[in-house]
């Protein structure tokens, strides 16, 4: 019985690479991509309420226009 020795070929190389860069980046930008969201959404809703206040004197109709909605 004679053995053959399995050589890793460049190409099998370079497809793991990009599956771990693939994997890597579902794994650690699903989080990022969260957190990111979530501050930005955070800083859009202050300041749609500190122009409501800003501007409570005024109809909503126009606080409306000038401040955007919260969502």
């Amino acid at each position: 019985m004679m053995m053959t020795e399995n050589t890793i070929k460049r190409h099998n190389l370079i497809q793991s690479l990009i599956t771990g860069v693939i994997l890597g980046a579902l794994i650690l930008g699903a989080p990022l991509g969260w957190f990111a969201h979530r501050f930005y959404s955070e800083q859009r809703l202050a300041k749609v309420l500190i122009c409501r206040e800003k501007n409570q004197d005024k109809p909503a109709s126009v606080v409306d226009s000038m401040c955007g909605t919260w969502f």
